[in-house]
């Protein structure tokens, strides 16, 4: 089992509970989305350090898995594991978990840092790197089952 490290820590509010009395799978996303903000902060790209270093990170794709129902009120917390990384790009590993430690979904999310000057991708500030790289990270054949797989209908060979 890799280690992760949780960022965001959180309960199920009423607005996020649909007609089918759980939350519903938009709100899935922003949990996972307010993760990243928080990672954001752990690696100083808050607001002061976006404005400081005129960087961002912008999410390239999101792969949200919906494994078990969280209910008003639940608590929650969003933990990341890094599963790869080079000079711009991070592939992540978000896990949402409930008080009893149950696995609720997975986000597997690719960022990409950016230039707020040229909007453009860019290397990560040195400060940024540094970071990330003390981040728990999982080696390719260590990643989390269920990480990097292909979506579609799974069919019986006939």
């Amino acid at each position: 089992m890799n280690e992760t490290l949780t960022l965001w820590s959180g309960n199920v509010l009423p607005e996020w509970v649909d007609y089918n009395g759980h939350m519903n799978d938009a709100e899935y996303a922003r949990v996972f989305s307010n993760a990243v903000d928080a990672l954001m902060e752990h690696i100083e790209l808050d607001e002061a350090g976006r404005q400081h270093h005129q960087y961002t990170l912008f999410t390239l794709e999101n792969h949200i898995k919906y494994l078990a129902e969280a209910h008003q009120g639940a608590p929650l917390q969003a933990s990341i594991l890094i599963l790869d990384r080079d000079a711009k790009r991070v592939h992540l590993w978000v896990e949402l978990k409930d008080d009893s430690n149950q696995l609720l979904a997975t986000s597997e999310q690719m960022i990409m840092g950016m230039s707020n000057e040229t909007r453009r991708p860019a290397p990560f500030p040195l400060i940024v790197e540094e970071k990330l790289a003390n981040m728990p990270h999982a080696s390719f054949n260590q990643w989390p089952k269920g990480s990097n797989t292909l979506i579609g209908i799974r069919r019986k060979n006939q």
